[in-house]
């Protein structure tokens, strides 16, 4: 029968990456530095050149076909660095038109239930055949009562 065989046995050791071997961050290149690459890649026309700079600077051809897209459609601007993700569907100004659209539904909602109170009212005062008071007795009903406690605190 075969005996398994004993792990050697070592101090402890820390394992430590090399430089070399370590990830390498994603590139990010600055506007200037896009141009200035597409610069001397449409200056290349000897065979061979253009392999030589993509890469010195690290690059795929695939990059340049981007950026030359985007620079044929936007301009430099187009070179520029864009936020990622999905762009924002709505601007500060529709987000204020939401809130706004938002608080004149409620206020409506709100004006309706107070009018089917006030004809509620109205048919219950019918019913009960109790007199409604006019807006001008009401009007002058709170002035006097504003009045005479006027005339209380003094």
């Amino acid at each position: 029968m075969d005996k398994p065989v004993p792990k050697p046995r070592s101090k402890k050791t820390e394992v430590v990456a090399s430089p070399e071997h370590d990830r390498r961050q994603r590139r990010r290149f600055t506007p200037d530095d896009r141009e200035r690459i597409l610069r001397e890649a449409d200056a290349c026309t000897e065979r061979g050149e253009l392999g030589t700079l993509l890469r010195r600077e690290g690059i795929y051809s695939s990059h340049l076909s981007t950026w030359r897209a985007a620079r044929e459609r936007e301009g430099l601007s187009g070179l520029q660095d864009k936020r990622p993700g999905p762009k924002p569907t709505r601007d500060a100004k529709d987000r204020v038109i939401e809130q706004q659209d938002k608080r004149i539904a409620k206020l409506e909602k709100e004006l309706r239930i107070s009018r089917a109170l006030i004809e509620l009212q109205e048919k219950a005062h019918e019913i009960l055949g109790i007199a409604l008071p006019r807006t001008e007795d009401v009007d002058n009903a709170s002035a006097s009562s504003s009045n005479s406690a006027h005339k209380r605190s003094r």
